[in-house]
């Protein structure tokens, strides 16, 4: 069992807390019990999900992160721990999204999206797996990953990479830790209403061509993400490791016809 006593309240540290996703994430884990630790890389950023946790009753932690950093992710992890006296759940939620054409793409760009998106979640995942291994205490990893992850798709080819990579490190972490009782579990959301996406689903033409690639034919809503995830941290789902949770309104089911991802 990957949960404390009936005497604790559970914990768990949500990265990219500040607005969308991660926001939602976190309220959601509060309202069903749980400590947290949030971050953002300008903690400033993480005043609305605050204001929306003092509601819930919850122990909450802001903290800085910067995912690019190694120094940084070390000293958040260990900061998380220390301010909620132990860890039970990490959310790797924080990334960069990123929009260009493949032929386009320069180093710079592929190093940037790659740091955070697939090594920043390696290494904060590790420096909490450590935690958990060295004092024999179970744990549970959940990973942001996306349907550009699982299909092909046009226009987002090196954050799909990024996204495939959090897919398969998952896989490979929940097989690797598993006999430490770590679960490691991801979830991919589809078309997600956030505000990182409000400006190109704004555009009405745009919009309808995405909603008629989705067989449910709407969008997905931050909570429902957060559902997903409450689920995966939830004693409910203590004999799921290393599986990948699709969220997309069956988008991922029509192969390379879909063209909307979070």
């Amino acid at each position: 069992m990957d949960v404390p006593s009936s005497t604790e309240k559970r914990t768990a540290l949500v990265t990219g807390a500040s607005f969308g996703i991660g926001a939602a994430i976190a309220l959601e884990l509060a309202r069903d019990g749980f400590d947290l630790a949030i971050t953002a890389t300008l903690t400033e950023n993480l005043k609305g999900t605050l204001s929306k946790l003092s509601t819930t009753g919850c122990r909450a932690t802001v903290l800085e992160l910067n995912l690019r950093s190694t120094d940084s992710i070390e000293r958040t992890a260990d900061e998380a721990v220390r301010e909620l006296r132990r860890l039970d759940v990490l959310v790797n939620n924080a990334a960069v999204p990123f929009r260009k054409s493949a032929v386009e793409v320069t180093p710079k760009e592929w190093n940037d999206v790659m740091q955070v998106n697939a090594a920043g979640t390696f290494f904060l995942s590790q420096r909490i797996a450590k935690r958990w291994i060295d004092g024999k205490r179970p744990g549970c990893i959940i990973n942001m990953a996306s349907t550009y992850g699982v299909v092909g798709y046009s226009g987002v080819s090196v954050y799909g990479i990024s996204k495939a990579a959090v897919v398969h490190m998952t896989k490979m972490l929940a097989v690797e830790w598993a006999g430490y009782g770590i679960r490691v579990n991801a979830v991919a959301p589809g078309t997600v209403e956030t505000p990182s996406r409000a400006m190109t689903l704004a555009d009405p033409q745009y919009r309808q061509s995405i909603l008629d690639k989705v067989p449910l034919h709407r969008f997905g809503t931050p909570e429902e993400i957060a559902a997903a995830v409450r689920y995966l941290a939830s004693p409910a789902a203590a004999y799921i490791t290393g599986q990948l949770l699709l969220v997309d309104g069956g988008l991922s089911a029509c192969g390379s016809r879909g063209t909307g991802a979070k």
